[in-house]
C-alpha cells in the first residue's frame, strides 16, 4: 500500500488546519533551493532516542521543524513554548524541515509497550517489525520517509523503531549512501558495562559548560567485569563481549533481516549465507578456544539436560533502566507460555522440528507447501535449509520444519521465567545485538551446524579436476609480520575509546569517552609466488586458517579440521604467463572492516552536501563485515600451531561480476555479508573447497591438495602487552601506537603482482629481485641465553633490540608490563598489573 503526501495546492478547509507559523521554515527551504540532508536527519533520529526529537541533537544542533501534531501527545499541549525553548538560542545549528503528510493507522504499534525488550526471534515481534519495515519502504520520497519516522519515533517502542528504521535507511533507494551510526552508541547499554553510565552522569553533569566539557575524564571499562578467572568460560570474554564482534552480528541481521518485504529478505543466497557466515563464526571461536587451553563448544544436544554455562551480564537497558537478566549454571529449559507476548514455545515442537529437518537431509528432498519435494542434493541444498532453519519468510515450509533456530534462542533466553510470573524479560541470548556474549549462543549454533553437516556429508566430493586450476601452480607462501620471524602472526591487546554520549539521554551535552580493551594483530602481508604456464588469465585467490592440533595438542585429523578454517581473505588477481609474485597487505581483507569503519563518529569529516558522489560514497562506505581487529586468533605467548591455506582457481568460471561496478563501497567486506543488490561475488558454494568431505584418498591436508594450492605452517604468538592508543579526554592520542607500520594500500586495490624479469613486468626501479623479497628483516641467530617473547628458555639474556624497543621489555627483564617467563606449557590465566591479562 501507498500513502499519498500532503502537497501545498490543497483544499481550503485542509488548508485552515494547518499551522502556518510551522510551514514556514519548510517554505523558506523550498524558496531557498535548500536539499533534504538525509544523513543529518539519520543521525538526529537514532540519537538519545528516549529524548523527545523537538530537542536539539547532534554536535550540530540539529532541530527538527515538524507540525505541532507530529509531536508525541504528552508534549503538544506544550508545542508552543516547547519550540521556542529548544528551537532557538546557540545550540541550533541545523534546521531540517519536516513536512505535514496523511498517516496511516499506527495503532498496531503503539499498543508494543515502549518500554518493552525488542527481539526479532519472538514471532509477535518479528511481525511488527516486518510490518514498519513494509510502511518505511512504501514512503514514495525521503521526505515521506521521514515524515513517518518524525511522527512515530517520540510514539513507539525505541528498539521496534530503530531495528525498522536502520533496515529501511540500508535498503531504500534515496538513502542507500546514508550511513548509520554503531549501535553501540545508540543503544551503548546493550555493550557496555552498566556501571559506566553513573560515572559518565558525573562527568557530564559536572563539567558541562562549553569551557570544562574537553575536560571530561574518559571512563575506563574494565577487561574482567562479568566474572573472573574461577569461570573457565570467562577466558573467552574478550571474543564474546567484544564490541566489534556483537555489532557485526547486529549489523548482519539488518543487511539479511528474515521477515519484510520480498525484495529485503529473498536475496541471492541469502539461506546460504546464513549457513556460511554462522559455521565461520564457530569455526573462530572453537579456534579461540584451543588457543586458550579449552575444548571446542559442546553442542546443545538434549534440551531437558541442564546447562551448565552460567551468564551474568552485567548490562543495563536504557530504554527501561533494569537489568538484564542472568543465567545460573544448571538451569533447565522448560516450555514457555507468555501470552503477553504471544508467545507458546513448547520443547517438544523443537525436538520434532530437529527431527523433520534430519530427516529431510538423510532423504535428500524436502518437502513444499503445495505437497511437492525438491531435491536438496546439489549446490542450491544449503540455500533452501538455511532459510528453513532459521527461518526466513521464505522457509520452504514454516509449518512441517517450524522456526527451530530462533525460537531455541526465545527458550534459552526465557529459561528463568519461562512464564512470565516474575515479569522478566529474556536475556542476552534472545537479541542480535547482545546473543554472542553469552556461552551458550556457541552451543545453539554448534547444534546448527552439525545440522547443516549432515546436509553437506550426502553431497558428491570434489574431484581433482574440479579443485585444480589447470597450468597454474602455487609454489611458496610466505607470512610478512614486521619485527617478528616469517610465517608469524603476532597478537597484543590494544585500548581503544567509543563515545557514548549519542546514547544518553537527558545527559548533558558533550563527549564521553569510554575505553575498553580488546585484541589486536600486527600488520601482515602475504607473499605468494605462483606459476602462470598458460596464458595471461585472472585467477581467484582464496586465503584460510585453521589450527594444526587438537585439544590433546595431537595432529587434527582432516576431516575434522576442514570445518575449522576460517577464511581470511579472497581477492581478483592478473596472472602474467610465467612467475607471479602476489603481495597482498592484512587491511585488504576482503572479510573484515578496519576498526574506525565501525566506531567513527560520522559528524567529522563528512564530505560537504554539494561534493562529488565518489566522495560521498567512499566516505559511507558498507558497515558489514568482521572486525579487522578480529581478524586473527589470539594465540598463546609460546606461539599456537596453525596452518595457512591459499588456492587459486579460475576466476573466469568461480567469480561473479558486479552488476554496477562502482556503484557502492560494500564490495571491501562481502565475504560474510554478500553485496547490496548484488550476486554473491564467489559462484563455487560457500566455504570452498572445505565446505564438503574429501575425496578418497585424501586423508590429510597435503593428500588434499591440488597444484594450484599450497599450505604453509604458520605460528600465531600472543604477546601480553597493552597497546593504549586512545583520546585523552577526547583530545589526542595518550600514546603513539608503534606496532603499525606505514599504512598499507587502501582497501579495495587489487594485490600488487609482479613478474620475474622477461614475464612481462618489471621490478620496481628497474631493480633486481633479492633472494629474500618481500620478507620482513631477520633477527640475529639467538644464543641459549636469550629470551624471546615467542618462547624459549631463558636465563636472562634480552630480545633483539628492536622488538624489545617496541614492547618495552621482556618477560625475564622486567619492563613496563612484565610477564612472567617461566615457559610453562600449560599456562593459567590470572589478572596482570595495570588490568593486564597474564600468563602464568
Amino acid at each position: 500500500m501507498r500513502f499519498s503526501s500532503f502537497g501545498f495546492f490543497v483544499g481550503r478547509e485542509t488548508m485552515a488546519s494547518i499551522n502556518l507559523i510551522l510551514l514556514l521554515p519548510l517554505l523558506a527551504a523550498i524558496v531557498h533551493g535548500q536539499r533534504f540532508n538525509s544523513q543529518d536527519a539519520c543521525l538526529a533520529m537514532l540519537e538519545r532516542v528516549n529524548e523527545p526529537l523537538f530537542m536539539p541533537k547532534c554536535e550540530k544542533g540539529i532541530v527538527f521543524d515538524m507540525p505541532a501534531e507530529y509531536m508525541s501527545p504528552r508534549y503538544q499541549k506544550a508545542g508552543t513554548v516547547l519550540s521556542n525553548r529548544f528551537g532557538e538560542g546557540n545550540r541550533v545549528g541545523v534546521r531540517i524541515p519536516i513536512k505535514k503528510i496523511q498517516m496511516p493507522n499506527f495503532d498496531e504499534f503503539m499498543k508494543f509497550p515502549r518500554l518493552a525488550q525488542f527481539s526479532n526471534f519472538i514471532p509477535m515481534h518479528r511481525n511488527l517489525g516486518a510490518k514498519l519495515i513494509a510502511i518505511f519502504m512504501e514512503m514514495r520520497t525521503v521526505e515521506d520517509f521521514f515524515a513517518v519516522a518524525t511522527y512515530l519515533r517520540d510514539r513507539i517502542n525505541p528498539n521496534l523503531f530503530v531495528y525498522a528504521f536502520s533496515v529501511a535507511i540500508m535498503h531504500r533507494s534515496d538513502t542507500r549512501n546514508v550511513r548509520l551510526p554503531p549501535v553501540t552508541e545508540t543503544f551503548p547499554g546493550k555493550f557496555v558495562d552498566g556501571s559506566v553510565f553513573m560515572r559518565a552522569r558525573e562527568e557530564s553533569s559536572v563539567l558541562s559548560d562549553a569551557s570544562t566539557v574537553n575536560m571530561r575524564a574518559t571512563i575506563e571499562i574494565p577487561p574482567d567485569y562479568t566474572a573472573t578467572l574461577l569461570e573457565p568460560e570467562h577466558r573467552l570474554a574478550y571474543f564474546r563481549e567484544d564490541l566489534g564482534i556483537n555489532l557485526h552480528h547486529w549489523h548482519w541481521h539488518l543487511v539479511n533481516p528474515f521477515s519484510g518485504p520480498r525484495d529485503l529478505v529473498q536475496k541471492n543466497r541469502r539461506g546460504e549465507l546464513f549457513y556460511y557466515a554462522h559455521q565461520q563464526i564457530i569455526g573462530r571461536y572453537d579456534f579461540e578456544r584451543l588457543c586458550n587451553r579449552l575444548p571446542r563448544a559442546a553442542r546443545l544436544q538434549n534440551f531437558n539436560e541442564p546447562i551448565p554455562e552460567a551468564y551474568f551480564p552485567k548490562l543495563s537497558t536504557q530504554i527501561a533502566s533494569r537489568n538484564w537478566a542472568s543465567r545460573p549454571g544448571g538451569l533447565i529449559m522448560r516450555d514457555v507460555n507468555r501470552e503477553a507476548d504471544q508467545l507458546r514455545v513448547d520443547l517438544a515442537d523443537l525436538d520434532r522440528w530437529r527431527s523433520r529437518f534430519l530427516e529431510a537431509v538423510q532423504k535428500g528432498r524436502v518437502e513444499a507447501a503445495n505437497g511437492t519435494t525438491i531435491n536438496i542434493i546439489n549446490d542450491i541444498g544449503i540455500d533452501i535449509l538455511g532459510d528453513m532453519m532459521e527461518p526466513s519468510d521464505y522457509s520452504i515450509n514454516r509449518p512441517l520444519y517450524g522456526d527451530f533456530h530462533n525460537l531455541l534462542h526465545v527458550a534459552i533466553s526465557l529459561i528463568h521465567d519461562p512464564d512470565l510470573r516474575h515479569l522478566e524479560t529474556f536475556s542476552v541470548v534472545g537479541e542480535a545485538a547482545t546473543a554472542m556474549r553469552d556461552p551458550v549462543f556457541y552451543r545453539i549454533h554448534s547444534l546448527v551446524q552439525e545440522m547443516f553437516n549432515q546436509h553437506k556429508l550426502t553431497l558428491p566430493r570434489y574431484t581433482v579436476e574440479q579443485l585444480d586450476f589447470q597450468g597454474v601452480t602455487v609454489q611458496r607462501v610466505e607470512l610478512s609480520t614486521p619485527n617478528v620471524p616469517v610465517n608469524t602472526f603476532q597478537t597484543f591487546w590494544q585500548k581503544s575509546t567509543v563515545d557514548l554520549s549519542r546514547g544518553m539521554d537527558f545527559f548533558p551535552r558533550g563527549p564521553v569517552f569510554a575505553r575498553f580493551q580488546h585484541l589486536q594483530h600486527t600488520d601482515f602481508s602475504l607473499n605468494i609466488d605462483v606459476n602462470n604456464a598458460g596464458a595471461r588469465r585472472q585467477g581467484l585467490v582464496r586465503v584460510y586458517l585453521a589450527p594444526k592440533n587438537d585439544e590433546r595438542n595431537r595432529d587434527m585429523a582432516f576431516v575434522e579440521q576442514r570445518n575449522m578454517f576460517i577464511e581470511i581473505d579472497k581477492f581478483l588477481v592478473d596472472l602474467q604467463p610465467g612467475p607471479n609474485k602476489i603481495v597482498r597487505a592484512s587491511r585488504q581483507s576482503t572479510v573484515s572492516i578496519p576498526f574506525d569503519q565501525s566506531f567513527r563518529n560520522l559528524e567529522v569529516g563528512r564530505p560537504a552536501d554539494n561534493a562529488s558522489a565518489n566522495a560521498q560514497d567512499n566516505f559511507n562506505f558498507c558497515g558489514c563485515g568482521w572486525p579487522h581487529h578480529m581478524l586473527i586468533p589470539k594465540g598463546t605467548p609460546e606461539g599456537f600451531p596453525s596452518v595457512l591455506f591459499v588456492m587459486v582457481s579460475n576466476a573466469e568460471t568461480d567469480w561473479n561480476p558486479r552488476r554496477n561496478p562502482g556503484s557502492s563501497q560494500c564490495a571491501e567486506a562481502s565475504a560474510y555479508c554478500g553485496l547490496r543488490g548484488e550476486l554473491y561475488p564467489d559462484r563455487r558454494p560457500m566455504g570452498y573447497p572445505f565446505d564438503r568431505l574429501p575425496r578418497n584418498g585424501a586423508v590429510t591436508l597435503q593428500t588434499f591438495l591440488t597444484g594450484n594450492m599450497r599450505a604453509q605452517d604458520v605460528t600465531i604468538r600472543f604477546n601480553d602487552r597493552i597497546v593504549d592508543n586512545t583520546p585523552n579526554n577526547g583530545e589526542r592520542p595518550r600514546t603513539t601506537d608503534v606496532l603499525f607500520p606505514p599504512l598499507q594500500p587502501a582497501r579495495g586495490q587489487p594485490a600488487r603482482v609482479q613478474t620475474q624479469p622477461g614475464g612481462g613486468q618489471t621490478w620496481p626501479q628497474g631493480g633486481q629481485p633479492q633472494p629474500n623479497w618481500g620478507r620482513p628483516q631477520q633477527p640475529p641467530p639467538r644464543n641459549q641465553n636469550q629470551n624471546f617473547p615467542w618462547g624459549g628458555q631463558s636465563s636472562g639474556g634480552r630480545p633483539p633490540t628492536d622488538f624489545n624497543n617496541l614492547f618495552g621489555g621482556d618477560r625475564n627483564n622486567r619492563g613496563p608490563n612484565p610477564g612472567n617467563g617461566r615457559g610453562n606449557s600449560n599456562p593459567i590465566w590470572f589478572p596482570g598489573q595495570g588490568g593486564n591479562r597474564r600468563w602464568f
